[in-house]
């Protein structure tokens, strides 16, 4: 028995409606992928890239007046003087970087380190700090306006403070032992200054080298080996949140020990 012409329409343009929804699908699927092509061909390669160009500052020196020794007899607000020779703070440094970097408006300054947590900026040579009750690793040494740190023998002061009545070591230091000291990046960029961020660093004790100690950088999972003490550049970093982490290795890629010489930090980049 022949189906009525109506029931034969209606399957008809039921198939019809099948076939445009199913192809209505497969270009919609067609057109996310295509995006997600477009994303990934346009999101940069993240590179790290040695700095140059930035004034050497060879004769540039600092040190460290006051507290004159070791020993700290209280906690809490301890004053420090510098002394500082060859390098102006406050001034602006010159050359082609303090525009490509993040730049401090306050010019040149002095990177103070306490058990390598993240520096405080000082540009003034005197300036009082809190200090706990205990036994503390103080790494201090000048730096250029956009943060990149002087790097001769004579840039930096290192101590040990023993703070308080009976003063414990926490960390076990050894004054003596390769140390890695982390510098930049800290905070948050913004506009123009994520497109350039400086990683930089300090070595004590130790030299860097391609068959020797190395620093090895992992920047949002991506790892990179730095066999030359010297400031980088990191292009192409996503916005968001960025995480850095740094370890000082052996020429056999095994962590060096020593209680600051693997340390990671996070730095937000925005529009």
């Amino acid at each position: 028995m022949k189906a009525p012409k109506s029931i034969l329409v209606l399957l008809i343009l039921a198939l019809v409606a099948v076939g445009c929804k199913q192809t209505k699908e497969n270009t919609e699927e067609q057109e996310v992928e295509v995006e997600q092509e477009v994303v990934e061909e346009t999101q940069p390669e993240l590179t790290l890239v040695k700095l140059e160009g930035s004034p050497a500052y060879e004769d540039a020196a600092l040190m460290l007046n006051n507290p004159s020794g070791e020993a700290i007899v209280a906690a809490g607000a301890i004053d420090f003087e510098f002394q500082v020779e060859n390098y102006e703070l406050g001034a602006q440094t010159s050359g082609p970087n303090a525009e490509r970097l993040a730049n401090s408006g306050k010019g040149q300054h002095i990177h103070f380190i306490l058990n390598n947590q993240p520096y405080s900026a000082h540009y003034e040579p005197a300036f009082s700090k809190e200090v706990p009750d205990g036994v503390h690793h103080l790494v201090a040494f000048l730096s250029r306006s956009y943060h990149e740190s002087v790097k001769n023998e004579n840039s930096v002061v290192v101590r040990k403070l023993e703070v308080g009545d009976n003063p414990q070591d926490a960390n076990g230091l050894d004054m003596e032992a390769p140390t890695l000291i982390y510098s930049r990046p800290k905070g948050e960029y913004a506009g123009k200054d994520v497109e350039n961020v400086l990683l930089d660093f300090f070595v004590l004790n130790t030299t860097l080298s391609e068959d020797g100690n190395k620093v090895k950088a992992t920047i949002n999972g991506t790892e990179f080996i730095i066999s030359e003490w010297a400031p980088h550049v990191m292009s192409g970093l996503p916005l968001g949140e960025v995480t850095i982490s740094l370890e000082l290795i052996d020429a056999d890629g095994n962590m060096i020990p020593g209680p600051f010489n693997s340390v990671t930090r996070t730095v937000m980049l925005k529009e």
